[in-house]
């Protein structure tokens, strides 16, 4: 579905992401982990066409991925860009004007199973129910790819547990594939096919959470420290 191809991006000559290759398959849940600052939030950018890379090709199902390529990829940053004046309500409408794979009916049945507040101003929720309506805004639409960017990042267990549930329920996991970068490792892991490891805008790894639990006999945390030693020595 998704390709990149020695990838580099630099910001003031520095290189975030560098010489990054992978594909991203139809129909999985791919996790992006790895310490702060190892270019994870930059590599979602630059696999949702908001960034353009320095070197190298991204291209989603054949074509060049850029801004325009927004009406096959639903991103969710992974701050809240939402006004705090508008409603659950208004946001569901402005998104339904933006992108046409977006279905308010779908959006109001995500935003109940939620039990979201979809008729108080942001402004006025909790952190984790603002949360709740981004996620419904986010999978209201039919997108080929998800990009969620820290989508369960300061809310509380309940939160992240109902967010979770959600994504398993909602996305039509044979036609649609999921890109998250997240530090939750081990409340996510269960969810996960693969998992893309990032260290210093370098791919350190990528590999199947089943290979890693069945074959190394690890969670994916300790996969992840195991390569870190590894690469200390």
């Amino acid at each position: 579905m998704l390709q990149l191809e020695n990838v580099l991006f630099k910001y003031r000559k520095k290189p975030i992401i560098n010489d990054v290759s992978f594909t991203i398959p139809t129909g999985q849940i791919i996790g992006v982990i790895g310490e702060n600052g190892c270019g994870k939030s930059t590599l979602l950018q630059l696999m949702a066409g908001l960034l353009r890379p320095n070197k190298g090709a991204i291209q989603l199902e054949d074509r060049k991925v850029t801004r325009r390529s927004a009406d096959k990829i639903a991103y969710s940053p992974d701050i809240d860009l939402f006004y705090e004046s508008y409603t659950g309500e208004q946001v569901f409408r402005f998104y339904s004007e933006q992108f046409s794979d977006f279905s308010l009916e779908k959006a109001h049945i995500i935003a109940k199973h939620l039990e979201a507040q979809t008729t108080v101003k942001l402004g006025k929720l909790s952190k984790g129910n603002r949360a709740r309506i981004k996620m419904a805004a986010t999978l209201g639409r039919e997108a080929s790819l998800y990009l969620l960017d820290e989508p369960f990042a300061g809310l509380d267990p309940l939160a992240r547990e109902s967010l979770i549930k959600a994504l398993i329920r909602f996305i039509d996991i044979e036609n649609q594939s999921v890109v998250l970068s997240t530090h939750e490792v081990n409340e996510v892991e269960p969810i996960l096919d693969q998992v893309i490891l990032l260290r210093d805008g370098r791919l350190t790894a990528m590999e199947e959470m089943e290979l890693i639990r069945d074959e190394r006999n690890e969670d994916a945390v300790e996969w992840m420290k195991s390569l870190y030693e590894k690469q200390v020595r």
